[in-house]
């Protein structure tokens, strides 16, 4: 299906990442918003607001975090595309109904533009440490999926990505982008509305008599009814049968939290995304995302200038992790060195999936500006003896 051209600002044009994340889920056929403000994502929904009027959009500013995801969980019920954006400390406030969505196969977006924590931390200044959080910041067991952005054109082309993925897997997708890719301002190309692939809300065909709400027949993602075409059903966060009735026993917990599991990982070959450069006959391979990947490269860059050999992987999708790719390259190299703007925190999956054959170098930050490129090389020459 091709894009609505009413949400698709066609053309080049000067953006920060916030303002380009935000045409990005315009294009992509988001139609609801509810947030709260907080430094640095406030933009993304500055920009909507101004533009949803034309397209017959909504936005709404809720009194916290904890309802403005509720919100979005509610609206995406209705066949809406819906979208909610924050930061660190409104991010946190947000896990409990993220668990919600991800029980009640809610498809939806969640921008978090980090910044410097923890608690209130640096509200003006970049972040990366709320990566470990996106992936296991509700309770229990799921999966989820998030990308992570290096450049504002990217946060308008993944942020339909993100849509697209919410659709096919009715799961909860997070984004990524941090501070410095949020305030960044570079040329961002939009193209037409007919060049714009985005999934749309899959209905469902059975009779509302005959529909129940989590049956999948041998598949992995149920078929959606909306609220309101007169399909009499129930949904809920507790574990439930194919009904959607609460259903309190081991049996269907085991069976209901099983599938949450397995139709993303089952599908983690279809959804891992990465750039990878160089890689074969290295003795070092960088691993960076967002920002860092930026800097990153210009550390590379250094270290390849001194005659060492080094491959970079830079994560697009970061959950579902990469771990089939890193395992390969283990064998193959020396070891991976890890910049990110925290203390580490993605390190840990490249270690685990290395299990000793390579080791994991860690370049750490705490936060407040990217790294000195110089660190990232003598990282490199470390690694590399």
């Amino acid at each position: 299906m091709k894009a609505d051209p009413a949400g698709v600002l066609t053309g080049a044009h000067y953006l920060d990442g916030d303002f380009a994340c935000g045409e990005g889920a315009m294009a992509a056929g988001c139609r609801f918003t509810a947030g709260y403000p907080i430094t640095p994502s406030t933009e993304v929904v500055e920009r909507i607001a101004r533009r949803f009027p034309t397209m017959g959009g909504l936005f709404i500013q809720m009194e916290d975090e904890m309802a403005s995801m509720a919100a979005i969980v509610g609206a995406s019920w209705t066949g809406t595309k819906t979208l909610t954006v924050t930061s660190g400390p409104g991010f946190s406030l947000m896990m409990e109904n993220i668990g919600l969505a991800v029980m009640m196969e809610t498809p939806c977006v969640v921008v978090n533009v980090q910044r410097g924590g923890p608690s209130t931390g640096l509200p003006t200044m970049t972040g990366q440490a709320d990566m470990m959080q996106a992936r296991w910041g509700s309770h229990g067991d799921y999966e989820i999926i998030a990308l992570s952005p290096q450049s504002p054109q990217e946060a308008f082309d993944l942020m339909i990505d993100a849509f697209n993925l919410a659709e096919l897997y009715r799961v909860p997708v997070l984004f990524m982008m941090d501070e410095c890719v949020g305030h960044m301002t570079e040329k961002v190309v939009i193209p037409p509305a007919e060049e714009i692939e985005i999934v749309p809300r899959t209905l469902t065909s059975v009779p509302p008599g005959e529909y129940w709400p989590y049956h999948v027949n041998g598949k992995y993602v149920p078929e959606f009814a909306r609220a309101g075409d007169g399909y009499r059903f129930h949904t809920t966060g507790l574990t439930h049968d194919e009904r959607g009735y609460p259903d309190m026993s081991a049996e269907c917990q085991e069976k209901c939290v099983h599938r949450l599991l397995e139709k993303i990982k089952n599908n983690a070959d279809k959804i891992v995304r990465f750039d990878e450069e160089q890689t074969d006959g290295a003795d070092v391979v960088v691993v960076s995302y967002g920002i860092t990947a930026r800097v990153a490269r210009m550390g590379v860059d250094l270290a390849r200038k001194k005659g060492l050999k080094v491959g970079i992987i830079r994560l697009i999708v970061v959950w579902p992790f990469p771990e089939k790719r890193i395992r390969e390259l283990a064998g193959n190299i020396k070891a991976f060195v890890v910049p990110e703007i925290n203390y580490g925190q993605m390190v840990l999956e490249v270690e685990r999936c290395a299990a000793g054959q390579a080791s994991a170098i860690c370049v750490p930050h705490g936060g407040g500006g990217v790294h000195d490129p110089n660190d990232i090389c003598e990282a490199i020459v470390r690694a590399a003896k």
